[in-house]
């Protein structure tokens, strides 16, 4: 847990968020600036920066976010019609918070490239 990490401050409760999953291993929110109908932040509890600060110890904890993401995919009722996962890495990247998270977007058309 870093004390000045805004995603750190959430799991422990200093700031309010609208939370739709909680396990012992992840928080997951809805993003406070959609980018689609349904927009939600996977956010792991423990405080990893980057991607590139992922380690093999992390492996399970990488393929629970995939797991819960199509549970919440599937229980929002917009999996069939699809979704993306998207995982930002450093500021070229699009990453504006020092924690790793992982946003699941989904009920429009997903274009490609992103932009």
């Amino acid at each position: 847990m870093s004390t000045d990490c805004l995603f750190c401050k959430i799991i422990a409760g200093e700031i309010p968020a609208t939370v739709i999953y909680e396990d012992t291993l992840l928080l997951v929110f809805r993003d406070i600036n959609p980018q689609a109908p349904h927009h939600f932040l996977i956010v792991p509890k423990k405080h990893i920066a980057t991607t590139l600060d992922l380690t093999a110890e992390d492996n399970e904890l990488v393929g629970h976010v995939y797991q819960i993401a199509g549970k919440i995919a599937r229980d929002s009722g917009f999996a069939a019609d699809g979704f993306r996962v998207v995982n930002n890495c450093n500021d070229a990247g699009g990453q504006t918070v020092g924690h790793i998270h992982f946003h699941l977007l989904g009920g429009r058309n997903m274009t490609w490239p992103p932009g």
